[in-house]
C-alpha cells in the first residue's frame, strides 16, 4: 500500500510537473504574440512617421514647384510683353520700309518709262545726247564703286556681281537686277525673322516641357521608391505572420500531445485510486463482519449459565486503529481522485481556452495576410504602371533633347548672327537702292 501510495505521489508530481511545463510554454507563447504585436506597433509607427517625412516632402517640393512655374509664367509675361513691343517696332519699320520702296519704285517706272525716254530725247539736242551718255558712263561708275566698296566690306558675292552689272548691262536689265535682288533680300530678311521667332518660340517651348518632365520624372522615381518599400515591407510583414501561424500550429500540436497525455496519467491515477478504494473497502467489510460477529458471541446467553471453558475472547485492542487508518486511506484515495478530476477539468479548460485563443489569433493572422496580400497586390501594380509611366517619361525627354539638338544645330548660327545679318541685308539693301538711284539720275556728293 505505501508503494502504491508512493507511486501515486509520484505521478502526482509528474503531472505537476507537466502542468507547469504546459504553463510555461503558453506563458512562453503568449509573451511572444505580445513581442510580436508590439513589434508590429514600434513597425506601424515607423511607417507613420516616415510618412510624415515624406508629406513634409512633398509639400516642400510642391512650394518650389509653384515658386519655380510662378518665376517661369514671370519669364513667359515679359517675354511676351518684349516681342509684342518688338512685333510692333518691327511692324512699324515695315510700313515705313515698304512706303519707301514705293515711292522709289513709282518714281523709277515714271522715269523708266518709254514715254519719258522719248520726251527726253526730242527735247535735247544731239550735244546734249552725247553729254547725257557722258553722264550716264559717269553714274555707271559711281553706282558700281557704290556696290563694290559694299560687297568688300558685307564679304557679299552678290553686290560684287550686280556691281559688275552696272558697268556692263544697259540700265533697264540693271535697274531689274537690283529690283530682283531688293526683293530677294527682303525676303531672306522675312524668312530669316521668322526662321528666328520659330527658333525662340520653340527653344521656350523645348525649355518649359523638359522641365515639367524633369519635374515628372523626379515624382515618378520617387513613386516608384515608396512603392518598393511598401512592396518589401508588406512582403517581410506577410513572412513574419506566416513564421508565427507556423509556430502557433507547432505549439497548438504541442498542448494537444501535452493534453493527451496528461489525460492518460488521470485515467491511469483514478483507475489506481478506485481500484484501492474497492480494495480497501473490502478489507474494511471483512474486518468489521468479524469484528461485529465477535462481539455478538461475547453477549450472555439467557438461561442457566454455560459450564466453565475458555476464557472470554476479547476484541483485540489494535483492531479499531487499524480499521480507521484503512478508512482514513480510503478516504485520502477519494480525495486524490476528486483533486485528479479537477486537475483534468482545470487542464482541459486551460487546453480549449489556449486552443480557442490561438485558433482566433491564426484567423486574426489570417485575415492581415489577405488584406497586406492584396494591399502587395496593388502595390505592384501601381509599380509596374508607375514604371511604364517612368519609361515613357523618359523617352520623352530623350526626344526632346534629341529636338533641342536639332534647334540648335538649325538655329544657333541664326540668333547668334541674327543682328549681324539683318544689319548686314539692311547695308545691302541700301546700297543696292543707292546704285539704282544713281542710275536713276540722283547726287548722293
Amino acid at each position: 500500500m505505501k508503494e502504491t501510495f508512493e507511486a501515486n505521489l509520484s505521478d502526482s508530481q509528474k503531472e505537476e510537473m507537466a502542468n507547469q511545463k504546459s504553463y510555461e510554454e503558453l506563458k512562453a507563447a503568449k509573451e511572444e504574440q505580445i513581442a510580436a504585436a508590439q513589434a508590429q506597433i514600434d513597425t506601424k509607427t515607423q511607417e507613420l512617421a516616415d510618412t510624415d517625412m515624406k508629406l513634409a516632402n512633398a509639400k516642400e517640393d510642391i512650394e518650389d514647384t509653384r515658386n519655380s512655374l510662378a518665376a517661369d509664367e514671370k519669364f513667359l509675361m515679359d517675354l511676351k510683353e518684349k516681342c509684342q513691343m518688338t512685333d510692333s517696332e518691327w511692324e512699324e519699320r515695315q510700313k515705313t520700309r515698304q512706303l519707301e520702296m514705293q515711292a522709289v519704285s513709282k518714281a523709277l517706272a515714271i522715269l523708266s518709262s518709254d514715254d519719258a525716254h522719248d520726251l527726253v530725247t526730242r527735247t535735247f539736242n544731239p550735244a546734249l545726247l552725247e553729254t547725257s551718255k557722258v553722264v550716264s558712263s559717269e553714274r555707271r561708275t559711281l553706282a558700281s564703286q557704290l556696290l563694290t566698296a559694299a560687297a568688300q566690306k558685307l564679304q557679299s558675292p552678290r553686290l560684287a556681281g550686280i556691281a559688275m552689272r552696272v558697268r556692263l548691262d544697259a540700265f533697264t536689265r540693271v535697274k531689274k537686277a537690283i529690283d530682283d535682288m531688293v526683293a530677294q533680300l527682303l525676303q531672306e530678311k522675312e524668312d530669316e525673322i521668322k526662321h528666328k521667332d520659330f527658333c525662340t518660340d520653340e527653344f521656350n517651348s523645348n525649355q518649359l516641357e523638359t522641365e515639367k518632365k524633369e519635374r515628372e520624372k523626379t515624382d515618378l522615381e520617387q513613386k516608384i521608391e515608396d512603392l518598393t518599400m511598401t512592396i518589401k515591407t508588406l512582403t517581410e510583414a506577410i513572412e513574419g505572420l506566416k513564421a508565427e501561424i507556423a509556430e502557433m500550429q507547432v505549439q497548438l500540436k504541442r498542448a494537444g500531445e501535452d493534453r493527451e497525455a496528461e489525460n492518460k496519467d488521470f485515467q491511469l491515477t483514478v483507475a489506481d485510486q478506485r481500484a484501492t478504494q474497492k480494495l480497501l473497502q473490502e478489507a474494511l467489510a471483512v474486518l468489521k463482519a468479524f469484528y461485529e460477529k465477535a462481539a455478538l458471541v461475547q453477549q450472555e446467553p439467557a438461561g442457566p449459565p454455560p459450564p466453565p471453558g475458555f476464557q472470554a475472547y476479547k476484541k483485540n485492542a489494535a483492531s479499531g486503529g487499524v480499521m480507521g487508518m484503512i478508512q482514513q486511506i480510503i478516504n485520502d484515495a477519494k480525495a486524490m481522485e476528486a483533486e485528479a478530476i479537477r486537475a483534468e477539468e482545470d487542464g482541459q479548460k486551460a487546453y480549449e481556452d489556449f486552443v480557442k485563443s490561438t485558433n482566433g489569433s491564426i484567423e486574426a493572422k489570417g485575415k492581415e495576410i489577405v488584406n497586406k496580400s492584396e494591399e502587395k497586390a496593388k502595390a505592384g501594380a501601381d509599380l509596374t504602371e508607375t514604371e511604364q509611366a517612368h519609361e515613357s517619361v523618359q523617352l520623352e525627354l530623350e526626344q526632346l533633347s534629341n529636338y533641342n539638338g536639332q534647334l540648335h544645330t538649325s538655329c544657333d548660327f541664326v540668333i547668334k548672327n541674327f543682328d549681324a545679318r539683318q544689319t548686314g541685308r539692311d547695308e545691302e539693301i541700301e546700297a543696292l537702292k543707292q546704285a539704282k538711284a544713281i542710275l536713276s539720275g540722283a547726287d548722293f556728293q
